[in-house]
């Protein structure tokens, strides 16, 4: 028989990392360090690290980014000038803003505050396995990647997604980013490449990121359901949430959500097609197998 015990110890330290959230959420501004989140749940600096990352896929430090980009987010919408955004996040200067706008805002505060303006996006489409594929990329990464049935369509969905940035189609020829990029997409739709570690350029809530994390990190020609991934994260109540960040990902393949089904063993939602997630599906299980 189990030591209950065994259990009760790692259920207490994911339940002190749940509150840890609650409070990171709700006091981004703070921006706490370690050493004062390890104070407040009164585990060692290091258990606590190995424990948060255990739950939400990402480090105390890297959440709290999170929550405090989310909060600039918020205020660069509502607020006259990007100074007292930047402050009412909590950052102490806009250099520092500057300095994560490449990983986390994707863009300058200005721009994202004016829905993308200045920011340059290109876009290719090309034949897959799976019909049209559309990649769209700053100079960043990318921050597009979908399925449709014409070209026009995905055009559609790009400008709705990015509506004040400048799209246009790749210039002839290509980069060579662009064309390693389009390359690796093959290369996994082929069952060649089972990995892909490509630049993303996205956005994201602070939940999106956090469930987005934990999708990347589950294994090639495996699933997992909307259950089972919200309790990964620490919000086992979560499920719709989950699935409704599943169904936000814009960057196909690159963030995993196919592998997410029904706890019943269906597939689910897919927002490229259920056709499109079986196919997918059935290509990992039998690369993974072969």
């Amino acid at each position: 028989m189990s030591n209950p015990n065994s259990r009760r110890k790692p259920d207490r330290a994911a339940a002190q990392v749940r509150e840890l959230c609650r409070y990171i959420e709700t006091h981004p501004g703070d921006a706490p360090d370690l050493a004062e989140l390890a104070a407040r749940t009164g585990l060692s600096r290091f258990h606590l690290q190995r424990s948060f990352k255990a739950v939400t896929g990402v480090t105390p430090k890297e959440y709290v980014e999170i929550c405090r980009v989310r909060l600039l987010k918020q205020s660069l919408r509502a607020a006259g000038d990007v100074t007292t955004a930047v402050y009412d996040a909590g950052f102490g200067s806009s250099s520092r803003v500057y300095e994560r706008a490449d990983t986390r805002l994707g863009m300058t505060p200005k721009q994202y505050r004016r829905g993308g303006e200045g920011v340059s996006i290109t876009y290719a489409a090309a034949d897959s396995p799976l019909g049209r594929l559309m990649i769209g990329a700053t100079d960043r990464g990318l921050c597009f990647v979908q399925f449709g049935e014409s070209d026009e369509e995905l055009v559609v969905a790009l400008r709705r997604e990015y509506p004040a940035a400048a799209i246009t189609p790749i210039a002839e020829p290509h980069s060579p980013a662009f064309d390693a990029w389009i390359a690796a997409l093959n290369r996994h739709l082929a069952g060649k490449q089972p990995h892909l570690d490509l630049p993303l350029d996205i956005r994201a809530t602070a939940f999106q990121m956090r469930v987005w994390n934990y999708l990347q990190s589950i294994p090639y020609g495996s699933v997992q359901s909307y259950g089972e991934v919200a309790a990964a994260i620490g919000q086992p109540k979560a499920v719709r949430a989950v699935a409704h960040a599943c169904a936000s990902n814009t960057v196909a393949l690159a963030i995993p959500c196919h592998r997410v089904i029904r706890g019943t063993g269906e597939l689910g939602g897919y927002r490229w097609g259920l056709e499109r997630k079986r196919a997918l599906l059935d290509l990992e299980r039998r690369t993974k197998a072969g």
